[in-house]
Formats: structure tokens, sequence, C-alpha cells
């Protein structure tokens, strides 16, 4: 820079031009970004702005309710309250928070100051400090629970004396509460946390995974979609402290789930579950020990296919699960390897039927004339096979026994069901020389066609999920699962319920209720009407005829089980296994001469004076189904010829116009008849009292 001749500075034009260049890029570049930020990524900056201030709030949807058949509330929602702090919102003064902490120490009850690892929200073991503390590192401007679940009366306390406590609130939340525990919890389940693995899936339905439950089992689980409803949305202006200020926009409302009306009734329930648990104790405290770990009872409407009761022991309390899953009464449940009280075993566990299953064979050997009624067997107490490729070898010869251990005799049908004679169904199913039956008796693959007609083998489609399939065997099952050739004996065993063959209890019971009613296979359901929120029927679940036995009508497989309103969860689970398509055509007279033997079984047979009712008539099928299980290995029970065995007792009522069947299970419970019956009879008498006082409330 130089001085001018008049003392003024002279700067050089090429300072002054590369000033005013750079003052030129200079303001060119902010020119530029200003017209970017403002006009050409606008929508961009607009949209984090309003993110910045708009929170898109997800709104929970009322779960629906569930009634029994009488209208009894099952399944409800009540509020719970949690006392919750948010961090930010918290005083500046240290004195003043700890103070705060102090108060909700003492009101909650939850230590002031206990360190502890991170675990899952309102799980104990935390003090009030480290609990705030995680909030305030972890989300400081959202609400973090303190304590969750507290009586109403403490959370009227906290209301009150939240404007002295700063960042302190009490947030009220919905949650199941099950009006009758663990009498129905095989049946309605529980809720619990939306899996981590199907987060993603439940976000693109509209579920928080962060606050929302989903059923887990039973009909909560089956029926969650229609229960659950649909969440709403709505957009909240917050300030810039995260505080709500006001809603913006239109609110889509959240659409509360389906209520269901079951077809069960708590008062029968009540007392099958009563009559099985009294039976379970009593038989325990006989032997001294756990002999009994489990059993089942199950009612149905042989007309309608309805379920009236359904008890499986032991359960579990659904309450307990409603809010937050114990850790350490869930780890009891699944420790409990015997009863396995989370299974609901009248569907889900497979068992052999034993005598239950003759009414198969009997069925199928009349219907095939492989005998007549008239027919006479001789049982001398037990029949021996050779084996076939060491005939001179006695050691290898297979003796089949009956119960009783000199023998029926010579034997009739309607006898022979009466008494369950074992020898007189092991010839007419397999076979034997010098009897005057159809050679081979009726073999194991027209047993196993009229068994699957009645019911056993395959999926029924109830309402439930992890129905299982039971087990029919056949020559093929055996060849590709054990490597080995069928046999006669297999057939022998398979014609009384044992050896291979596995069902169900709704299998057991479904056999007798097709029988009760004629002939008509009916499909086993729990849902009577689906509900909208207001009470008023949106679905009515009619009776479903899967196929009838004697109408001689072939039912194509696309069609059977159409009428079937089960959920999609339980169809896509039916639809690996699909009903079979009965190619049989059964007399009606077959159907009551069947029936004529069961009424014998509770008049002079093996259930007489253990299972029939006063003034009222009935007929059923005692079953005693030996068993070789892990358990029972491992404490030395398998002995040949000494096998335990698990006790079956299934009858309907009236013999002449049935209204009810009912089946009984008890695990290792001995002799059917005698520990089963006595079960069965009290279910029975229990719901011909209930009706008789309805019937005179109603007059």
């Amino acid at each position: 820079m130089r001085i001018g001749g008049n003392g003024s500075p002279h700067i050089p034009r090429w300072r002054l031009a590369v000033t005013y260049t750079v003052m030129i890029v200079l303001s060119a570049l902010f020119i530029f970004r200003l017209f970017s930020f403002q006009i050409l990524r606008n929508t961009e900056f607009l949209a984090a702005a309003l993110e910045n201030r708009i929170t898109s709030v997800n709104v929970p949807a009322p779960r629906g309710v569930i009634y029994d058949r009488n209208d009894y509330q099952l399944v409800r929602n009540i509020p719970t309250f949690n006392i919750v702090v948010t961090p930010a919102l918290l005083p500046d003064s240290p004195a003043e928070v700890e103070e705060i902490y102090t108060r909700l120490a003492q009101l909650t009850g939850v230590p002031l100051d206990q360190p502890g690892p991170a675990a899952a929200k309102c799980t104990p073991g935390r003090g009030v400090r480290q609990l705030i503390e995680e909030g305030a590192t972890i989300a400081p401007y959202e609400p973090w629970p303190i304590a969750c679940d507290v009586p109403e009366q403490l959370a009227r306390v906290m209301r009150e004396e939240q404007i002295d406590l700063p960042g302190v609130a009490v947030e009220i939340t919905p949650v199941r509460e099950y009006t009758t525990g663990r009498l129905s919890s095989a049946l309605i389940g529980y809720l619990g946390p939306i899996p981590a693995a199907f987060s993603e899936l439940y976000q693109s339905l509209g579920f928080d995974p962060s606050r929302d439950k989903v059923g887990y089992a039973g009909v909560e689980g089956a029926y969650q979609e229609s229960l659950a409803g649909r969440n709403g949305r709505k957009d909240v202006e917050e300030d810039v402290a995260g505080q709500p200020i006001r809603d913006i926009g239109e609110v889509k409302q959240p659409m509360p789930g389906n209520s269901l009306r079951m077809t069960i009734d708590t008062r029968l329930q009540a007392a099958a579950e009563a009559a099985l648990a009294a039976r379970i104790d009593f038989m325990n405290r006989f032997a001294g020990e756990t002999r009994v770990p489990l059993g089942v009872v199950i009612a149905i409407n042989p007309q309608t296919g309805e379920i009236l009761a359904m008890a499986s022991l032991p359960t579990y309390e659904n309450n307990r699960l409603a809010r937050l899953i114990p850790q350490d009464y869930y780890q009891q449940l699944v420790d409990d390897e015997r009863g396995k009280p989370l299974v609901n075993h009248a569907i889900s566990s497979e068992f052999p039927p034993g005598s239950t299953f003759k009414l198969v064979t009997a069925v199928g050997a009349l219907n095939e004339n492989v005998i007549s009624p008239s027919t006479i067997i001789n049982d001398p107490g037990k029949i021996t096979i050779q084996n076939a490729y060491f005939p001179n070898d006695p050691g290898l010869a297979k003796d089949f026994v009956c119960w009783k251990e000199d023998g029926h005799g010579r034997i009739r049908f309607l006898d022979a069901l009466a008494q369950s004679c074992n020898v007189y169904f092991y010839k007419v199913g397999g076979g034997f020389p010098g009897e005057p039956i159809e050679p081979g008796g009726l073999g194991i693959e027209r047993l196993g066609i009229y068994a699957r007609a009645l019911g056993f083998g395959h999926q029924l489609g109830i309402e439930l999920p992890a129905e299982e399939n039971g087990l029919m065997p056949s020559e093929d099952w055996k060849r590709i699962n054990l490597g080995e050739n069928w046999s006669t004996g297999d057939t022998y065993n398979s014609a009384t319920g044992q050896g291979f063959v596995l069902a169900t209890p709704l299998q057991v019971l479904t056999s007798v209720a097709t029988l009760a009613n004629g002939g008509r296979v009916m499909w086993p359901h729990l849902i009577s009407q689906v509900l909208d929120g207001e009470g008023n029927v949106i679905e009515q679940v009619d009776p479903c005829l899967l196929w009838d036995l004697t109408d001689g009508v072939i039912t194509p497989a696309e069609e059977i089980g159409s009428c079937i309103k089960a959920p999609e969860s339980v169809l896509d689970l039916m639809a690996d296994r699909p009903l079979p398509t009965p190619d049989i055509q059964v007399s009606p007279e077959v159907i009551d001469l069947v029936r004529q033997g069961m009424q014998r079984v509770v008049s002079e047979g093996t259930a007489a004076g253990y299972a029939e009712l006063e003034n009222i008539s009935s007929a059923g099928k005692t079953g005693t189904g030996e068993f070789c299980d892990v358990d029972a290995r491992e404490k030395g029970l398998c002995v040949p010829g000494q096998w335990p065995t698990h006790a079956w007792y299934a009858a309907f009522a009236p013999y002449e116009n049935p209204e009810i069947a009912v089946v009984a299970f008890l695990y290792n419970g001995g002799e059917g008849a005698i520990t089963a019956g006595p079960v069965v009879r009290e279910v029975l008498e229990t719901y011909f009292a209930l009706k008789a006082g309805d019937a005179s409330r109603e007059s």
C-alpha cells in the first residue's frame, strides 16, 4: 500500500479486485445456499422441522373380551397404574431431585439406591436412582417406569402429589384380567410381549412392539388378529422439551377388537376340573408319590360339536402372566417335565387309547361282515403267535393275553364289547385259524380306514393352536419309520388301541360322540359367536358336519371342513395334513349294535358299579392303555406283561337321545373304569343337575 499525494492511502487495483471477487463469490455462495435451503430443499427441511415438532403417536386399540355360553365374562380389560418419571423434566437442583427420589421410594416401596444389572422395564432388582439414571441415558424425554401395577389408592396419592413432584406422573394402561384364572387358562391362554423375531411383521400390521402384547396360547393366540383390532394413529405437536402441546391433523381412530362367545359352560368346567383334580389327588395320596402327573376331561354336545368343558391338569395361572411374565414362575412351569402345565393335554398330547379304540374295530368288523352279532369266538385267556422265521423256537413265540387271566370263554359281540374282551378283538382285528371269521380278520388297512373315518389319525380343526394328529399306523408307516415289516401281532395291538396307535383325548371323544349321534362326525368347536365392540353378533358359528358315515356319500376332499370357522392360523396347519375322505358307508344297524354294546358296558360290563347314573341311561367304553414312555423307562416300570397303564373312560347320555358326551383320561391311572369312570359320572351328573336348575329358574 502506498500514500497518495493528498496523504490518503492508495490501494492497488489488484487487491481491490481480489477482495471484490472474494466478496462476490462468498455472496454468491450464501445466496445459492439460501436458495438451496429455501427453494430447492424446502420440502426436505420442512419435513425435518415438522418431524422435530410433530410426533406420530400409535394409539392402542381396545382388545376384545371373551364370554362363556351363558354370557359370563371370562376375560376383560382393566386399568393398571404405573408410576413413571420423565428424567428431562426433573428439577435442575440436585437437592430437589434427591427429595423426589426419596419420596418415590417412600410411596412405592422401591429401594432408593440398589444397583443391579439392566433388565426389562418393570422388573424388580434396582433402585429408584438406578432406574431414573437408566431412563436419562436411554430416553430422557420419555416416561420411565419406576413402579408398575401399583394399587389404585397409591395412584390417587401420586396424582395429588404430582404438583410437588415435577417429572413424576401416573400412567394408566389396560391389562387383561382372566376372571376364572387357572380354571380356563388351557382354553384361553395368555398375552405376552411381541417376540423380537416377529417385531417387523407386527410393526407392518400397525402394532407397537415396545408396548403391545399378543396372544401366546389358547383362544388368545388363535384369535389374535380378531381380538386385537387395529391400532389408530395421531400427530401430536410438541415443544422443545418434548412435551405435547396439541393434536393436529386428522386422527385415525383405533378399531376395537372383536369379542368372542365361547361354547363352554363355566359351571360345568369348574365341576370337570374339580372332579379330575380330586381323583388325581386321591391316586397320588394313595400311591404315596406323584403317580398321576396329568389328566384330561372334555365334554361335548354330540349333536352340534360344541365343547361344553375342557379341563387339562396340571395347568397354570394366566393372571400371573397377564402383566409381566415372571421369570421364576415361567421357569417353574417349563421345568415340570412330567406334568407340562403349559401344554393343553386335551389336544396337544398323544397317548395309546387302549380299549376305547375297540369301538373302531367293532364298527369295521361288523360293517365288513368279518363277524356277525351272533358269531361265537373262543377266548381261552391268551393266544400265541409263532415266529414265522423260527416256528420251532418257543422262545420267539408271542403271547397275546386277555385282561381276564382265564379268559371269557365262548363269547358273542355284545358281551365281548361289554366285557372288553381282548382276545375277541385280537382275533377279529387280525384273524386267527379255526375261528368263524373272515381269514385275516379286518386287517390293518381296513382298520385304518374306519379309524380315520371316526376321527383318529388327523387334526379335527378345533380353534386352538398346537392340535396334534395322533397316529394310525400302517404297513408302509412301519417300513418307512422302523425299517421293519408289518406283523400279525402289530394288527392285534392296533385292533385294541395299543402298539403304535396314538390318539388325543379329543379324538377319542369324537369317536364316541359320532356313535352317540348315529354316525355324524361333527366339527368340535369352542366359539359360537363373534361380536363387535358393542356386543352385536357379526358372525354366527353354526355346527359343521364333516361327514356322515351312514349316508353313503363320499364327501369330496375339497369340501370336507368347508364349513369350519377356525382362524387362518389353524386352517394353515390343517392344510399340511387335510382331513380324510372316508370311502365307506356304515350301516345304521351296525352303529346301533355298537351303541347297545356300549350300554351294556355301563349296566353289566367293565364300567358297572363305577359309572352308571341314577334315573338317566348312559353308554360308554372303558380303556386301559398300556404304555412304556421315557418316564416309565426311567422308573423301571416297563416290565414285559406288567406295563403301567393309562386310565380312560368315555360315555354319552341319555342313551336314547344323547345331549352330552364326556371323556376322562388319567396318565398312569391304572384301570379305566375304576379311575376315570367316577370322573365322567360326576361330570354327567353335574350337567343334568345344571340343566334341571336352569329349567326351574326359567319356568
